[in-house]
């Protein structure tokens, strides 16, 4: 029996019955007599497939579908089986995103051969989700997907949100080659899953830097043994990896946050951590700390003396090439700020709007492609340079001291990197500009 699960939603008693005998000995199979106990049990049980009666007392299929993408912020596979034989409804039902439409009655061996059908599909489309969504060396989540899973949880629950540093790590790289400092990357991020449990969230978000979000925890005691315990790991593996001779501090500091407490998204969570991983960067490393209150961090940061440390505070840490990847409200920032800029030097500055495009695409595989689009667009343009996620299909950048002609040149090096690149099979851009003034 295929170890799929499907949720079988009918207010009839009988249709329930004869749907499961249909199914029984080739999926796993459970039931709800009404929309409202399709939800409640989609949140224990998280199946696969929905197959439900459009039309049901108190809650329609329409409803209930809607409801439970609300709740989860996500295309949640659901197949309408309906006895009326209006193409409105079936219209409609697509329309909403319904993977497919079957009438009753219907034949066992129908139902079967499209739900099959359906199965294979979701199966290939997790799978290119899969590839878009992991960062290649470590398995972990990259960190576009990082970001938006724990935006997700973060807004309707809590936990506590961790700012993850390894302490002079470039020290490997340059003493021992990059394939040791690979190996130790590999290596961390095996122990960061192995101490983190199947509901908490763990990205790479740097090259030396990691963010783990665990839910529905407040308990400062579990961040202070964790920390240890990493830290105890981290010594004994890099002595086995670059022998006993090994002297430099490795380690791992680590900065916290309470959600709700501290705020429920993703880049207030992420400032907060981090602000608290500076104080133990500046304390001594290997230790960590939480977030505490705004007025703690203020009276620490007036207590900078100096240039050099002014400078420490505000910089931008583990810079990486290519153009700056930023959240929507942070280019805003970005924009108004180039805007003033802009009229008064005179400068060249561009907004540039490219839209990711692929005939029958749906939404989601268009999202997925855009977010993929924005690391590629990214590593082919100049440091300079600012990119940023808009809408589902759209990602905006603004190019600095570019002329219009010269718009062309990086576009072009995008172009050839995107067609040469397999996630992006199928997917087209188009790009338009606009000199940037008021």
């Amino acid at each position: 029996m295929n170890n799929k699960k499907i949720l079988v939603v009918d207010d009839d008693d009988l249709v329930r019955m004869i749907t499961v005998r249909m199914l029984k000995g080739n999926y796993n199979i459970i039931t709800a007599a009404s929309g409202q106990e399709a939800i409640d049990l989609y949140e224990k049980e998280r199946p696969d497939l929905i197959l439900s009666d459009l039309m049901m007392p108190g809650m329609s299929g329409f409803e209930m579908m809607e409801k439970l993408r609300e709740m989860h912020n996500f295309v949640i596979p659901v197949m309408f089986m309906t006895a009326y034989s209006s193409d409105d409804a079936e219209k409609k039902g697509l329309e909403v995103g319904a993977v497919d439409y079957i009438r009753k009655p219907f034949k066992a061996e129908v139902l079967l051969h499209r739900i099959n059908n359906i199965m294979v599909n979701l199966d290939r489309i997790r799978g290119l989700q899969r590839q878009a969504e992991i960062e290649p060396m470590t398995g972990l989540l990259n960190k576009i997907t990082t970001a938006r899973e724990i935006g997700i949880v973060a807004s309707r629950g809590r936990g506590i949100f961790m700012m993850l540093d390894l302490d002079s790590f470039k020290l490997v790289n340059d003493l021992y080659g990059h394939e040791k400092g690979d190996r130790f990357l590999i290596w961390f991020a095996d122990l960061l899953r192995n101490i983190t449990r199947s509901s908490d969230i763990v990205g790479r978000v740097g090259g030396d830097e990691f963010v783990v979000f665990c839910q529905n925890v407040r308990d400062e005691k579990m961040v202070a043994e964790r920390t240890k315990f990493m830290n105890r790991k981290i010594l004994s593996y890099a002595k086995e990896l670059l022998g006993e001779d090994m002297n430099i501090p490795l380690g791992v500091s680590v900065g916290a946050a309470i959600c709700p407490d501290e705020g429920t998204e993703y880049s207030t969570l992420f400032k907060k951590a981090d602000q608290a991983l500076y104080l133990i960067k500046q304390s001594g490393k290997h230790d960590y700390a939480f977030y505490k209150l705004a007025s703690d961090i203020e009276q620490n940061e007036k207590k900078v003396d100096g240039m050099d440390e002014i400078h420490f505070l505000l910089k931008e840490r583990d810079v990486k090439r290519g153009a700056l990847l930023l959240e929507l409200e942070q280019f805003k920032l970005i924009y108004r700020y180039m805007m003033r800029f802009q009229n008064n030097y005179a400068w060249d500055v561009h907004l540039i709007v490219f839209n990711i495009e692929k005939e029958g695409a749906a939404e989601e595989e268009i999202k997925r492609a855009a977010d993929h689009f924005m690391e590629v667009a990214g590593s082919c343009l100049r440091g300079s340079d600012a990119l940023t996620r808009f809408g589902v299909s759209n990602v905006l950048a603004i190019f600095l001291k570019t002329t219009d002609i010269d718009c062309q040149v990086p576009v072009d090096r995008i172009r050839e990197k995107w067609e040469q690149d397999t996630e992006a099979a199928g997917f087209t851009f188009s790009w338009n500009k606009e000199f940037m003034t008021s």
